[in-house]
């Protein structure tokens, strides 16, 4: 038998229908891959779009950056920035920097094209980043930097790129370094020295100590130019180039080729910061700002008209108002004593018996018999407190800062020199804690101790460290040159061989910053030696076997202008002290700055973020 099998229509038509459903669903899969690769695809090209043009605006930030940071340390300080705000804004990269700047339109987040935004956000005093041991900003200021880009011909033009820094222009007291050097630094051949604080050179170093000696460092060091141990005053008992010949331990370690720390001065003239301005100069130009004739709040010029004749003496009371310096004050108050003598000075109302104009005094490493403009600091606080009262000039507040200038003329052809001696400076002025600087153009002489006890405060502090406990105030010295003569010193003897002066130095102890001069080595010998840091503070007197504490930082700014004869060795006038040196660490402390200190300029990185576009708010 024979049976035929045939398909039923209906199930032809089935099958058609799942094929066509399976055909379907294949191409909406491939519709959706293809979606999902161009959408990645998308997403991949708008990312690197971003990554670019964040990239493109902090280019933008950063030459913004890079002009403010120059301008700040090597061209007028914060006063030149704050100034330049304007002229920042436009400083966008451009086809002069790199023709592909041409792709890019940068704007200022509000709107403005070929513009970055730069404006003041606030003042900041308080510790730096980490990398910066015991270093603060006191009252700097903090700009915001915020730049968008965009790429309006690109396959994806409405990706925004941003950049936000903020910088803070950090001005850091110099006296938070231990020792800062603007020119070359030379230990050389120095006794025992231990230095815990920080130690910088504008130029190189010159490490060794003597033979028995050691020299250590316990924190960084720093300098511009080399590290070495050449020889210096006739003595060469290491190997230049050899470390381990040096008897030198760096337990902070140190680095060479390092940047140059700049001040807020005129770093071309550093002396300026301590010399009498020039007729015409402004309190609040550039250079002005930075001199302590103007930072002062009491001023003394000593001078006369014919040499050798009876002085003028010009007092001038003066105090800062609306932000500005003393120097700007146009109410200031000054004094003018004519034909003055001693006697003059203390028998006159006014209290200035603590003016002594008549003293000298020959200084054998000089080489000449100094005009001397004797203060005596106890008398001088009974005058500062005779003007401190209702109505006064200084209206209850005590000024901080004296300078003091002798111009005298002396009758051409003589070996004098004009200097400025400081006397009874055991107890300075006291002025609620704000502390006392005492600057001059001329060399500068202190006798006996200073800065070691506090009006009401019982105790002196006459100990290596001791500074911190509270028995003195912040204290600087500004001058041309420091000599340090103890209250063993004779000013008749003075012009008597060394060998014949018959005395002998009495311990003594100073607790102050000192900025001051030097006059640097010219070659190897011992006649061509500066002397190295030990005596930056000159000496003339003989203190072997004999103390002298110095709580301090040791600053030298410039070459000395006045107080230029070279060192010599011990022996020719003096022979050295026991020195129990060591860097005040009060200086740490922010609101233990000795007034009228520099202060280095340190630009800082001090925040970054990448913003949403449009805004310059975002914290």
């Amino acid at each position: 038998m024979k049976i035929n099998l045939s398909r039923k229509p209906r199930e032809n038509g089935f099958i058609l229908l799942f094929v066509m459903v399976l055909a379907a669903c294949s191409i909406g899969i491939l519709i959706g891959v293809m979606h999902r690769s161009s959408t990645v695809s998308l997403l991949n090209l708008r990312n690197n779009q971003l990554t670019v043009l964040d990239n493109a605006a902090e280019a933008s930030a950063e030459k913004v950056y890079a002009k403010m940071a120059w301008d700040f340390r090597f061209n007028g300080g914060p006063a030149m920035v704050s100034s330049n705000l304007t002229s920042y804004t436009t400083n966008v990269p451009n086809s002069g920097d790199n023709s592909y700047w041409n792709n890019v339109i940068f704007s200022d987040a509000r709107g403005n094209t070929n513009r970055t935004y730069v404006g003041f956000l606030t003042n900041y005093t308080g510790p730096l980043p980490s990398q910066y041991t015991n270093q603060f900003a006191t009252t700097s200021p903090v700009y915001r930097i915020v730049s968008n880009a965009t790429m309006p011909r690109s396959l994806v033009p409405g990706v925004t790129g941003s950049a936000q820094e903020d910088i803070l222009l950090a001005e850091v007291p110099i006296t938070t370094f231990a020792i800062f050097y603007n020119g070359p630094l030379e230990f050389s051949d120095c006794a025992t020295m231990v230095v815990n604080g920080r130690v910088h050179s504008n130029s190189y170093i010159c490490v060794g100590a003597g033979s028995g000696s050691s020299l250590t460092f316990n924190d960084k060091v720093t300098c511009v130019g080399t590290m070495s141990a050449p020889a210096r005053g006739g003595i060469s008992i290491w190997t230049p180039n050899d470390p381990t010949t040096w008897l030198t331990t760096f337990n902070g370690g140190y680095t060479t080729n390092f940047n140059s720390i700049n001040l807020s001065m005129n770093m071309t003239n550093t002396h300026s910061i301590i010399e009498v301005p020039p007729t015409g100069e402004l309190p609040m130009s550039l250079t002005g700002q930075s001199r302590l004739y103007n930072e002062a709040q009491v001023v003394i010029v000593v001078t006369n008209t014919v040499a050798n004749t009876n002085p003028t003496v010009y007092v001038t009371l003066q105090t800062p108002y609306g932000g500005e310096n003393p120097g700007s004050d146009t109410t200031k108050q000054t004094i003018v004593l004519t034909n003055v003598t001693d006697a003059y000075l203390n028998t006159n109302s006014l209290q200035t018996s603590f003016l002594s104009l008549t003293n000298s005094f020959y200084d054998q490493r000089q080489g000449e018999t100094n005009f001397v403009t004797q203060i005596d600091l106890a008398k001088y606080t009974t005058f500062i407190n005779n003007y401190t009262g209702s109505g006064k000039k200084f209206s209850g507040t005590t000024p901080d800062i004296l300078y003091v200038a002798d111009v005298r003329h002396v009758t051409s052809g003589t070996a004098r020199q004009s200097a400025v001696r400081l006397i009874n400076g055991g107890t300075l002025p006291n002025n609620g804690g704000l502390g006392f600087t005492v600057a001059t153009q001329n060399p500068i002489y202190v006798q006996g101790n200073y800065n070691t006890t506090v009006a009401g405060v019982s105790g002196n502090s006459l100990g290596l460290g001791s500074t911190t406990n509270g028995a003195s105030v912040p204290a600087a010295i500004l001058a041309d040159s420091i000599t340090i003569l103890s209250t063993s010193w004779d000013d008749k003897k003075s012009g008597n061989s060394y060998g014949s002066r018959n005395t002998v130095a009495s311990s003594m102890t100073v607790n102050a910053a000192l900025v001051t001069g030097a006059e640097p080595s010219t070659g190897t010998s011992a006649t061509t030696f500066s002397g190295g840091v030990q005596n930056l503070t000159r000496f003339l007197e003989d203190w072997s076997n004999v103390t002298l504490t110095m709580n301090t930082s040791i600053v030298n700014l410039y070459n000395s202008q006045i107080a230029t004869n070279q060192f010599q060795m011990p022996g020719a006038y003096y022979n050295p002290p026991t020195r129990h040196w060591g860097f005040d660490t009060t200086y740490y402390n922010p609101n233990k700055q000795p007034p009228g200190v520099p202060c280095a300029l340190v630009p800082i990185r001090f925040n970054w973020q990448t913003p949403p576009p449009g805004s310059i708010t975002s914290n």
